[in-house]
């Protein structure tokens, strides 16, 4: 480079304190104009056809150099070293400058170029594609190489034998006679510059994708009571490629999140309650895997409590989707991450998701979902459940809830069967509760049991099992038109 003529990539001068001309030649490397992707060479101490002036480069001339780079005077602040080399005919001052990701880079707010040797300022055009230039540059995570795996990396039995045959069409898949690096780069999944996948294959596919991504798991945990803060009753942690791990949490969250329990319409007549719609909450989870941010440590968080699960993933809204247009604007954050859900029939990718599950819960019986996104860098929503799992958790000193072992249950008793005073007593086990009972019916024998299931705070399949060993207590009648009937001896009261 020395002996050479000058280029686009290099430039010498035998000046030591024309800071303009050196910033305007270093803004010109910077915005490689050719798009070589080569670094270009500042010559300090030279003349024009190499031979060395004789220069002393001494430590204020390399700060001086040096401090080019951030003085703030070139933005966006190049990438850029300052060396020294000794020769005997004198030494040489090289700042070598990397071609700027986010061009176009302006000194002092012009642009300036390389035109072969010369150095000049950009036209309105060159700057336009420049501008351009930034926009395909600027490559979202899951695009980005992970520098460092390999094809071994990845679960590849699944990606030849299912993703692949369902991406690309059975004919163009049988007649593609490219190797399957080229193949995944197609499809955005590996880096033939850097030979490797990217962050997306890695997430996708990845044999063990926390390996280069710490939080690329889902926790979950079962909180006893409304808040963070109870005893934890669950947890469990899933992790591994999405292609895994996506099944394993739908999974779970239909057979361990999602219940159902009878609960009376009449004395007779019950209907079944589902505590949260099944596939709002498939919705909502799916989201959180596809738009989270994974470049955070946090983990996606599924929390569940007595009345309302959580969910939580890193990462705020993205790109146009802003406070006041959400739900209503939507933006991806991992583009290639949320097709392959697309394609793995995960999502759907037609931004009808919250109305959805909005439309999902009010079906059911719950509140509306209410999204939080106040929050920079999280995204949370929280579903309110349709069942208070608090009110027939056994209270054996185990259960949190809002009310701590066996406490706050407790229903006042005047007297017993016995005509004994009771005054306060806890009616929550036992031979206390039938006691409790039998004085609640013979004071209102029009009573209901779920009247007296609100009194006793306790579940109503609780009331009636209490109630069918009282064999000396009738029901006469049906529904809300019949009453109770205390039989004592022969004598019915």
């Amino acid at each position: 480079m020395l002996y050479s003529t000058e280029t686009y990539r290099v430039e010498r001068t035998t000046s030591t304190g024309n800071m303009d001309k050196f910033c305007e030649a270093i803004c010109a490397f910077a915005n490689d104009l050719p798009d070589s992707r080569q670094k270009g060479y500042l010559i300090i101490g030279a003349h024009d056809n190499g031979t060395l002036s004789g220069l002393k480069v001494d430590d204020a001339l390399m700060k001086t150099i040096s401090a080019i780079r951030s003085d703030g005077n070139i933005l966006p602040l190049p990438v850029m070293t300052v060396e020294r080399f000794e020769f005997p005919e004198g030494d040489l001052l090289v700042a070598e400058v990397s071609p700027s990701l986010l061009p176009p880079v302006r000194y002092r707010g012009r642009v300036f170029v390389r035109i072969g040797p010369r150095r000049d300022i950009a036209s309105e055009a060159e700057e336009r594609l420049l501008t351009e230039r930034r926009t395909a540059y600027m490559a979202t995570f899951d695009a980005t190489p992970c520098l460092g795996a390999a094809l071994d990396d990845l679960n590849m039995d699944y990606i030849r034998k299912e993703y692949l045959p369902s991406v690309i069409d059975a004919d163009i898949l049988a007649d593609d006679k490219r190797d399957l690096k080229e193949q995944l780069a197609s499809i955005r999944l590996y880096d033939r510059t850097h030979d490797c996948p990217t962050y997306a294959a890695i997430i996708l596919f990845g044999k063990n994708p926390r390996y280069y991504l710490p939080g690329a798991y889902v926790q979950f945990v079962r909180f006893a009571g409304k808040a963070i803060g109870g005893e934890v009753l669950n947890e469990k942690r899933f992790q591994g490629s999405l292609s895994q791990m996506l099944p394993a949490l739908e999974s779970f969250v239909s057979d361990a999140v999602i219940t159902q329990r009878p609960v009376p319409v009449s004395l007779f007549r019950e209907k079944t309650v589902i505590n949260y719609p099944n596939n709002a909450l498939r919705e909502l989870m799916m989201n959180a895997c596809m738009h989270r941010d994974y470049q955070s440590n946090m983990p996606v968080r599924l929390y569940q409590f007595d009345d309302h699960i959580e969910i939580m993933n890193a990462g705020g809204l993205y790109g146009e989707a802003r406070p006041e247009n959400f739900p209503m604007v939507n933006d991806y954050r991992n583009p290639i991450v949320a097709e392959a859900m697309k394609e793995m029939k995960y999502v759907n990718m037609f931004n009808q998701g919250v109305r959805r599950v909005q439309d999902m819960l009010k079906e059911n019986g719950n509140k509306e979902a209410v999204f939080d996104v106040s929050k920079l860098t999280a995204f949370a929503v929280n579903v309110y459940s349709t069942i208070d799992d608090s009110l027939d958790v056994p209270q054996d000193g185990t259960q949190g809830g809002t009310q701590g072992g066996t406490q706050g249950n407790n229903v006042d008793i005047q007297k017993n069967t016995n005509g004994t005073q009771g005054g306060t007593q806890d009616v929550t086990q036992g031979e206390k509760l039938d006691i409790w009972i039998e004085e609640q019916i013979r004071k209102n024998p029009n009573i209901t049991t779920e009247e007296l299931s609100k009194k006793a705070k306790k579940g109503i399949n609780t009331i009636k099992r209490h109630i069918s060993k009282l064999t000396h207590i009738k029901y006469v009648g049906s529904g809300y038109s019949g009453h109770w009937e205390i039989v004592d001896g022969n004598i019915k009261k």
